[in-house]
């Protein structure tokens, strides 16, 4: 927590001990923390230069000198200056420091792009490797501070999905808006389903296509990713980076192309309508097999990504059909439309 101010670990350790009690010697630390003694007092230390910390009050506590002996000696008492003073220009710093840095990231972006010597580097830049490709992904998705614009097709090669999903957990917590768009075939991935689900009841958007040409990232349509089949070549993974140029435009309008073709995947965890009787409300399950039918997901990949049966997934449509009054799954999407099951 207090890392982003220029704490260390040892630091927030020693701070954050400090903060549940009016005052404490450094033995009395040693134990709340557990870090060493010589440790502790470098820390305290730190602390007081920085004026975080000051002495309280000598204190009872006795502590053996090695050089009378062993003999006791006074241990000094410390306590937190108010937070609201201290980290107030910790704070101010911090933040100066990261004004600089964006206008040092301005200049360099500006003057990359304006240097003659290198016209094509400034609008295509190419990554090769694994490592790479997987770091620039990271880059540009973590980037983001206004929309994410995503195709994907089948399991990502070079970014593992894990790692993907942090990033996109970050970027939602950030408030980007998130849109993306998958053929079918990548709902049948291990734990595919279940990241979706969570995803979209974090506020991502997904649509469902039957193909797309591409796999694709836009990052605040300044800059996209666009990874190149090596497979047949037997090379390392690779990707394009386009930046702000003619083919990013072409690029951003393949997506808003693609996302108004496709099919929504919709958020089940809302519920149903307030106004819907309670004998009338479809279940959870019922819910995201209903989503799942409404962007066009067969019944074979429906139970694959719900981890149950074709039976089960036949039974939760005959039981939403029967609720619904419906004589075929049209009807029953109409109905539930008009009900506002999702």
């Amino acid at each position: 927590m207090l890392q982003a101010l220029g704490l260390g670990g040892n630091e927030e350790a020693v701070y954050t001990a400090l903060l549940s009690r009016p005052t404490a010697s450094s033995q009395e630390l040693v134990r709340q923390t557990g870090l060493g003694e010589s440790e502790v007092d470098r820390v305290l230390l730190d602390l007081s230069e920085r004026g975080l910390v000051v002495v309280a009050a000598e204190g009872d506590d006795r502590l053996p000198d090695p050089s009378d002996g062993g003999s006791p000696r006074p241990s000094a008492r410390y306590r937190l200056t108010p937070p609201s003073v201290a980290l107030a220009p910790l704070l101010v710093e911090q933040r100066n420091a990261l004004h600089r840095a964006e206008a040092a990231f301005t200049m360099l972006t500006e003057q990359y792009r304006s240097t003659a010597a290198h016209p094509a580097g400034s609008v295509v830049e190419v990554v090769v490797g694994r490592e790479q490709v997987a770091h620039r992904f990271h880059q540009l998705q973590r980037g983001a501070q206004r929309e994410l614009l995503m195709f994907l097709v089948g399991e990502p090669s070079a970014v593992a999905r894990e790692d993907a999903d942090v990033s996109e957990s970050s970027a939602l917590d950030r408030g980007v808006d998130f849109r993306l768009v998958a053929t079918k075939d990548y709902l049948d991935g291990p734990g595919v389903g279940r990241d979706v689900r969570e995803g979209i009841s974090a506020g991502l958007e997904i649509r469902l296509a039957e193909s797309l040409p591409l796999k694709m990232m836009v990052s605040d349509r300044e800059r996209a990713m666009v990874p190149l089949d090596m497979a047949d070549s037997g090379g390392e993974p690779s990707a394009i980076v386009v930046h702000r140029s003619g083919l990013l435009t072409a690029l951003v309008q393949l997506f808003e192309r693609e996302w108004a073709q496709a099919r929504p995947l919709f958020d089940t965890s809302r519920g149903v309508c307030a106004e819907a009787a309670a004998d009338d409300r479809p279940t959870e399950g019922e819910l995201e097999v209903l989503a799942l039918m409404l962007a066009g997901v067969s019944d074979r990949r429906v139970a694959s990504q719900l981890d149950v049966s074709i039976r089960t997934v036949e039974r939760r449509t005959r039981s939403l059909m029967d609720r619904a009054g419906a004589d075929s799954r049209l009807q029953l999407g109409w109905h539930a439309a008009r009900s506002g099951w999702l």
